[in-house]
């Protein structure tokens, strides 16, 4: 079920900034910055993952579960998958 292949260089993208900004929170350990300072840059990257799980559930909605033309069993199964995701997030 993959919809990724296509056009997929804005969301690798964001996974590149985020990688950075998790690099930014290992160098912050590693040198003498402050708690506050590393709750800021942890809370920046919690924010910048949950931007990107926004995205790809949005397109995931609309590529397996909202397109036209989907059998009820590829809805079903998108809807699955999704609510795995969510369920998986919410712990």
């Amino acid at each position: 079920m993959a919809h990724f292949s296509h056009d997929n260089s804005a969301l690798l993208a964001r996974v590149r900034r985020i990688g950075g900004q998790v690099n930014a929170v290992e160098r912050a350990m590693q040198g003498d910055a402050n708690c506050a300072e590393i709750l800021q840059l942890v809370a920046a990257v919690r924010g910048a993952v949950n931007g990107l799980l926004d995205e790809i559930i949005a397109d995931h909605l609309a590529a397996h579960v909202a397109a036209p033309g989907l059998s009820d069993g590829e809805r079903a199964q998108g809807a699955e998958e999704l609510l795995a995701v969510i369920r998986r997030y919410s712990k």
